[in-house]
């Protein structure tokens, strides 16, 4: 039973990586199909095959979504679904650069979070690792400064990330990941859908647009969600922002490769103080 605990403890991390390279390939490649096609529509189509391919997959899942996690991952769910459309309508009025930043910053809303509500005991140690993930995504993404309502947008989400990081974190131990997962995603289509039948539902235009629509449904969403459901039963929240946002890094990378973008050395810089801050929390951290 030991072996088997250490076991998850060990691959949640690997796991939480993996989900940020798919959602840094994901902010790279779904750019153009929100430039054409509106947010709303876009995300209530991500969030609506997501939560209809986990039903497909488990029809009887039903059974377990008990009033109490309906409540609490429905709950979740609105916290997420406000960060995504908080960060794309942001990302819409301001620079992808400082939109990359601010939506960072979720990395140290997350402990205050913590400690503000939960009244959880954040360690030094911790609030290191914290500042300096904060460093390397300012030389990551940072290209200027200008707060206006876009910046002021993108803010609000990086608050509603870390809550759901809090949230998930409080939430997930002890039920089923799937069915929360369900819930979750179930949540974030009631509320696009809202938004986007209001402003008149656009379909994607073309294959190009419904192709990203099934990867960023499928593996960013459908899959991605599970295993960040499931990491945060084993995983500190303060932990989890940490790794998640190797994101940034990711999408620096794939924006390199894909984008073909040029690499500066304060992109390197950012990137390697990032993967240090992450290892540091993970794997150094004191036992508390």
């Amino acid at each position: 039973m030991l072996t088997s605990s250490a076991n998850r403890l060990r691959l949640a991390p690997v796991a939480l990586i993996s989900l940020a390279a798919a959602w840094g390939l994901a902010f790279v490649i779904m750019k153009d199909s929100i430039e054409r096609q509106s947010v709303n529509s876009f995300l209530f189509t991500r969030f609506g095959i997501a939560t209809l391919v986990l039903l497909a997959l488990r029809p009887m899942i039903f059974r377990l979504i008990t009033k109490e996690l309906f409540t609490k991952g429905f709950l979740a769910g609105l916290l997420l679904g406000a960060g995504f459309i908080l960060q794309t309508e942001g990302l819409a009025r301001t620079d992808a650069g400082i939109t990359g930043f601010i939506t960072g910053l979720y990395v140290v809303a997350t402990p205050l979070i913590s400690a503000l509500f939960l009244k959880k005991k954040i360690t030094l140690f911790t609030w290191g690792c914290v500042g300096l993930a904060t460093v390397g995504l300012a030389l990551l993404s940072l290209r200027g400064w200008a707060m206006g309502f876009g910046e002021f947008l993108v803010l609000l989400c990086a608050i509603a990330f870390a809550s759901h990081i809090v949230a998930l974190g409080q939430w997930s131990a002890g039920r089923d990941v799937y069915a929360m997962t369900i819930v979750q995603l179930f949540a974030v289509t009631v509320l696009t859908g809202s938004f986007a039948f209001v402003e008149g539902y656009q379909a994607p235009p073309d294959n190009n647009v419904w192709a990203v629509v099934f990867f960023t449904a499928i593996v960013a969403t459908a899959l991605g969600f599970i295993i960040q459901t499931w990491a945060q039963a084993h995983i500190e929240p303060t932990k989890v922002a940490v790794i998640l946002t190797l994101e940034v890094v990711f999408a620096a990378f794939f924006a390199i490769t894909i984008g073909r973008e040029s690499m500066t050395p304060q992109v390197l810089l950012g990137g390697v103080i990032l993967l240090i801050s992450m290892y540091l929390i993970v794997i150094k951290e004191p036992s508390q």
